[in-house]
């Protein structure tokens, strides 16, 4: 028998307050594709960091093309020519291509200087290798996401790894990216790397994957030959439970219009325009969907509707009552909720606990503050645990965990429970299920469907289709900045929006 590339043998990490891994076991075959699937918080980026030496683990071995080894920092990892792409990229964004690549391992040339050129023409040389089509002195600023996460792939090929980890490598995509990531790691298989990934999308496994290890709450469940095992096997190994794929929901009845957008024109961020002219209306008691490519204005409308991006032209209503120019916390107290895109960036404080995350918009009421002015902490604890245990948000110290050390999916959960408990008339939600496990995605799901039975208006953006055309009553498809089409998903498939996607008006 061949040697396995990678066996990890009882592997135990404990934090305070939890046990990420609980003596697992991971066994990878060398030029295999491997995946690791768990919710969030099942130890999987923790298995993985040990594994490239960020934690160093409190018991068990690990052994390496047959070869016990003891891996205390990236630094050995690499010189076991195993490389790593995390899930929020480590790149210098005013850094070009090549300059992101060698850092940390500068090519010096004979008179001392640095010598990027020869740099820069080994990257293009592997970017062709591996079909990754990476400009190396364009600037990562000025690059897609997609094209970042190829930087950070070429950045371990240069290091010469040959067991190359990716954590989410999906989370950020559009869904041709996806399916470019994929046809990569083929190449990558076929030139005899080995790959293992953590995802939570059970369609990637199917379509990428030889064989997955199952994570549940730290303990190893099993491994599993893809090709053999069908999603909802994975999908109750994964949860525990059986998981229904079916959005369960009664037709919409649709009231009152709550949100109105009039010719609406945003710039974006380089000044160039991003929306252009858009009309819409949400009515109470529906979910609107807004189906695009990434790219398309979708931020930038998000962000005129929250005010935190300025409108150049046109005009925003809320319940009848223009909000144009008005500020964030009036908009909040008019009945507008808000989850973002970027949940770092605009969703949590992230050296906040949990608890003062959930109590973001509130903290001023006289819920949580007394009349001096001082916050009740008790009271906000109180709270905290109601929404943790309501909405399954894992953390090793409850409410007193710092949003930082949690885990993508769980601080997916803090801002969806506090925008959700808020009760808005209008929830604006991005990217909602970005980074979460099946069983939280199923959840998530029906708290939105909740929410519209409710009687409020929910406008839905996101990249994911299935999860568009599941839940939303009724379909616009943006191109350029642009409204192409409105239909109601009962006439909607995946091939008439994906036409409407690429501009062509129905």
């Amino acid at each position: 028998m061949n040697t396995p590339a990678i066996e990890m043998l009882g592997i135990t990490k404990i934090f305070p307050g939890i046990i990420a891994n609980d003596n697992v076991n991971l066994e990878v075959d060398s030029g295999e594709i491997h995946a690791l699937l768990g919710e969030n918080g099942a130890g999987k980026s923790t298995l993985m960091s040990i594994l490239f030496g960020l934690y160093v683990p409190d018991g068990g071995i690990i052994k390496i093309r047959g070869k016990e080894v003891k891996i205390g920092n990236p630094n050995d990892a690499t010189a076991l020519k195993i490389g790593m792409v995390h899930q929020h990229f480590k790149l210098v964004h005013n850094f070009t291509v090549t300059e992101n690549i060698v850092l940390g391992m500068e090519p010096v040339a004979k008179t001392g200087n640095l010598d990027l050129k020869h740099a820069a023409k080994r990257v293009a040389d592997l970017s062709k290798t591996y079909g990754l089509a990476v400009d190396p002195d364009a600037k990562i600023e000025s690059i897609t996401v997609g094209m970042q996460q190829r930087v950070e792939i070429l950045k371990i090929l240069y290091r010469d790894a040959d067991i190359l980890i990716f954590d989410e490598p999906t989370a950020v995509l559009t869904p041709q990216e996806i399916d470019e990531l994929l046809a990569i790691f083929q190449r990558l298989k076929s030139e005899g790397k080995t790959i293992v990934f953590i995802t939570h999308k059970l369609k990637e496994i199917k379509a990428a994957a030889d064989r997955c290890t199952v994570l549940r709450r730290g303990k190893y469940i099993g491994t599993y030959l893809v090709k053999d095992t069908d999603e909802d096997t994975l999908a109750e190994k994964m949860v525990g439970r059986a998981v229904t794929f079916i959005i369960d929901k009664k037709p919409s009845i649709p009231r009152e219009v709550v949100l109105k957008i009039e010719r609406l024109t945003v710039a974006g961020s380089r000044g160039i325009t991003a929306v252009h002219d858009l009309s819409l209306e949400v009515r109470a008691g529906e979910i609107m969907g807004i189906a695009g490519v990434d790219g398309n204005g979708q931020s930038e409308l998000v962000g005129a509707l929250a005010g935190l991006v300025p409108v150049k032209s046109g005009r925003i209503f809320l319940k009848g009552k223009e909000i144009t120019k008005e500020n964030i916390r009036l908009r909040n107290e008019n009945g507008q909720g808000l989850v973002p895109e970027d949940r770092h960036k605009h969703g949590l404080v992230l050296d906040f606990r949990v608890d003062e995350n959930l109590i973001l918009k509130s903290f001023y009421k006289s819920q949580f503050c007394n009349r001096a002015g001082f916050i009740r902490f008790p009271v906000i604890a109180k709270y905290a645990e109601k929404l943790i245990q309501e909405f399954d948000i894992r953390s090793g110290k409850g409410a007193a965990t710092l949003a930082r050390s949690m885990s993508g999916g769980n601080q997916q959960k803090i801002v969806i429970a506090r925008e959700i408990d808020l009760s808005p008339d209008i929830l604006i939600i991005s990217q909602p299920t970005r980074g979460l496990d099946v069983g939280a995605i199923e959840y998530i799901h029906k708290r939105i469907v909740e929410e519209r039975d409710k009687g409020r208006a929910v406008l839905l953006v996101s990249f994911e289709l299935d999860e568009i055309l599941g839940l939303c009553d009724r379909i616009a498809a943006i191109s350029k900045g642009s409204i192409v089409g409105i239909v109601d998903a009962a006439d909607a498939n995946e091939r008439k929006i994906g036409a409407m996607m690429g501009g062509v008006a129905h």
